[in-house]
């Protein structure tokens, strides 16, 4: 499984891999349980690739937030979404310290959670985040 290749669907729960394109969408798979069924272009898919985190300084990858929950849990699932916000926060601070606490909201931080959760579920090896992210800033 490729982080470039996972697309979160707005109104579907979960993380999806894409496996090919179509002339109206693509074919994904479920992360979660492995089900297979097209996206059309009427649907909102975000590239987890493609978002970033606000920090005081710039904007971080999330592959790079990602990273760093792995890095601190071992590569295994982090604390529930399902925490009070206080919670969530105080935790997203030790991952991400200089995150801006204004213009990331609880809800933001609880859907990071909730994807790598996920995708810690379904044993991504997340220390090929940091490799691809080297690639992509050696490449620019």
């Amino acid at each position: 499984m490729e982080f470039n290749k996972i697309i979160a669907v707005t109104g579907k729960p979960g993380l999806y891999e894409i496996l090919s394109q179509t002339k109206t969408g693509v074919i994904v798979k479920s992360v979660v349980d492995g089900k297979r069924f097209p996206i059309t272009a009427t649907h909102n898919v975000s590239l987890l690739e493609n978002i970033a985190i606000y920090t005081y300084d710039e904007e971080v990858s999330l592959a790079r937030v990602f990273k760093n929950i792995s890095d601190k849990e071992d590569g295994k699932e982090a604390i529930s979404h399902k925490e009070s916000a206080a919670k969530l926060t105080e935790y997203f601070e030790e991952v991400l310290p200089d995150f801006d606490q204004e213009r990331v909201y609880a809800s933001n931080i609880k859907k990071v959670i909730q994807w790598y959760n996920t995708l810690a579920k379904a044993n991504f090896d997340f220390s090929t985040l940091v490799e691809a992210e080297e690639t992509t800033a050696e490449e620019a």
